[in-house]
């Protein structure tokens, strides 16, 4: 199944929390597209370290590391559920 949308918009809902990745959701996806979703999370978990955030802010900088677990626990999902069905990712 072909990823629908964008990849980057997916990995940013993904970071916002609109997205879940679980094994049932990954099951319709090939192992070409479910590593083009990795690539994608990392570019957006990149441009979130990047984001410089004032000391003073501290939802914001709650906010931005709440994001930075979201995609952590989702790349860590992807890549389980790619070892499990024995894919390289």
């Amino acid at each position: 199944m072909a990823i629908a949308g964008n990849p980057k918009k997916m990995a940013q809902d993904i970071a916002d929390g609109f997205i879940m990745l679980s094994p049932p959701m990954l099951r319709p996806y090939t192992p070409a597209d479910l590593k083009i979703i990795l690539t994608n999370m990392g570019i957006v978990a990149r441009e979130l370290r990047g984001q410089q955030i004032p000391i003073e802010e501290v939802m914001a900088i709650k906010a931005k590391n709440m994001k930075l677990t979201r995609l952590n626990q989702a790349e860590m999902v992807l890549r389980n559920y790619g070892r499990k069905n024995r894919m390289v990712l």
